[in-house]
C-alpha cells in the first residue's frame, strides 16, 4: 500500500474509534441537535474517505476495521540466539527413529519470553500463512461489484437524508437502510476469487442483517415484546440466570 492510502486506512480507523464517543459527547455538551450534527460529519468524513479508497486506489471490499489488527503471538520476532542458531546451520529438530515425531533439540531451546508450544515448522507455516493472506492483492471490481460497495458506503448517508424526511418514527428510514444493504450484498455475491479478508467481511454484514430486528421501528412494535417476554420466562423458570435476566 502506498503511503497516502496507508494514512486514509488510519484516519478512517481513528474515526471509527471515536465516533461513538464523540457522539456521546456531543449530545451531553450541546445536546440533541449538536448530537445529530456530529453524526451527520462524522459519516460524511468516513464515506468520503471510503470512496477515494475505492475509487481512487482501487481498494476493493473494505472490511471493518480498516486496518487489520495485529497478531502479536505470530508476529512474535524470533530470539537473536535463536536466529544465530538458525543461521549456524544448527538443527533445530530431532525426528525419533520409530515413532517420526518431530521435537525440538535441547540445544537450540527458545528464551522464555519466545517460546511456544509446537514444532517450528509449525510455526513457520502459520507465519508464512498469515504473512500471504495479509499481502494477498484486492479482488479486482468490476462496473457492477463497484456499483455495490458503493452503495454499502454511502448507506449511512442516504439513511440520515431519509430521517431527515420521514422522521425517527417512521418505517421508510428503516426499509430504505434495509433494501440498500441487502441489494449491495445481492450484487457482491457473483463475486468469485476472493481472499480470506474479503469472504469474512461478507460474512460479518450477512450476520449484521440481524441487527434490522433491534432496531426501530421495528423493535418497538415487534421484537421488544417478545424479547422481554423471553427474558421474564428465563427469569422465573430457569435457575440461575434470574439475576442477570432481571
Amino acid at each position: 500500500q502506498s503511503l497516502p492510502q496507508q494514512k486514509l486506512l488510519t484516519w478512517l480507523s481513528v474515526l471509527e474509534c471515536v465516533e461513538v464517543f464523540a457522539e456521546m459527547g456531543t449530545a451531553r455538551v450541546w445536546g440533541e441537535m449538536g448530537r445529530w450534527t456530529i453524526i451527520v460529519l462524522i459519516q460524511l468524513a468516513k464515506a468520503i474517505l471510503r470512496l477515494l479508497l475505492l475509487l481512487w486506489y482501487k481498494a476493493g471490499i473494505q472490511t471493518s476495521p480498516p486496518i487489520v489488527p495485529l497478531n502479536r503471538e505470530q508476529q512474535q520476532p524470533l530470539h537473536p540466539q535463536d536466529m544465530e542458531d538458525s543461521s549456524s546451520g544448527k538443527d533445530q529438530t530431532y525426528v525419533g527413529r520409530r515413532s517420526s515425531r518431530v521435537v525440538r533439540s535441547l540445544q537450540n531451546t527458545p528464551s522464555l519470553q519466545s517460546r511456544h508450544w509446537g514444532s517450528p515448522q509449525q510455526r513457520e507455516e502459520s507465519q508464512s500463512r498469515r504473512a500471504e493472506e495479509l499481502n494477498q492483492p484486492p479482488t479486482p471490481l468490476g462496473l457492477q461489484e463497484t456499483i455495490a460497495e458503493s452503495i454499502y458506503i454511502t448507506r449511512p448517508l442516504l439513511h440520515l437524508l431519509s430521517l431527515a424526511v420521514w422522521g425517527q418514527r417512521s418505517w421508510k428510514p428503516w426499509l430504505l437502510s434495509a433494501v440498500l444493504d441487502i441489494s449491495s450484498l445481492s450484487l457482491l455475491s457473483d463475486l468469485k476469487d476472493l481472499n480470506r479478508r474479503e469472504r469474512a467481511e461478507l460474512r460479518r454484514r450477512t450476520i449484521l442483517l440481524l441487527y434490522y430486528l433491534l432496531r426501530s421501528p421495528f423493535y418497538d412494535r415487534y421484537s421488544e415484546g417478545r424479547i422481554l417476554l423471553l427474558l421474564r420466562l428465563l427469569a422465573d423458570y430457569v435457575p440461575g440466570v434470574g439475576f442477570v435476566t432481571r
